[in-house]
């Protein structure tokens, strides 16, 4: 397993968990606004998946998706999806070695090019910046078992090592 595989494979996995944890929360304890930039749970699961979607729509070169199930249950279904796609489209470019070729954003206005390996980088660092969030206001909830989310705990729980 490359290091590729290691931050996708935790990556989802990771943001899988914390909404699985989400699924015992009231909807006003998924709703309750806090003093964060994505201001409830379920704006900011919402926010890592649709940031997901997007990239890999525009790294593919298709429309960008809008899909608007925001139940912890659809948030997982199209987490599942979403993460499948960014790792067919990321293992794409590190086979091609395509880490500096570039692609158009045309969400910018007006649109810009983007490195596939920046984007592909900026999205799983982005996800675990909210996932810290969601950690911060999981506990505010009263909600303090959970797991940590980092790599090498991933890798023993995934692998037994």
């Amino acid at each position: 397993m490359d290091l590729l595989d290691r931050l996708l494979g935790h990556d989802v996995w990771t943001t899988r968990q914390l909404l699985l944890q989400a699924q015992t929360l009231t909807p006003e304890q998924l709703d309750r606004q806090f003093p964060i930039d994505q201001r409830s749970l379920r704006q900011c699961f919402e926010h890592i998946i649709e940031n997901m979607e997007a990239w890999c729509d525009l790294m593919a070169e298709r429309p960008v998706r809008d899909l608007s199930d925001t139940s912890i249950e659809g948030l997982l279904q199209r987490l599942g999806a979403a993460g499948k796609d960014f790792a067919t489209i990321a293992r794409s470019i590190s086979r091609e070695q395509r880490w500096d070729a570039v692609y158009t954003d045309g969400l910018d206005n007006p649109p810009t090019q983007k490195t596939y390996g920046g984007t592909i980088g900026h999205l799983i660092t982005h996800s675990m910046h909210h996932r810290a969030q969601i950690m911060l206001m999981l506990e505010q909830l009263g909600c303090t078992e959970h797991i940590e989310g980092d790599l090498l705990s991933w890798e023993t729980q995934a692998f037994g090592w």
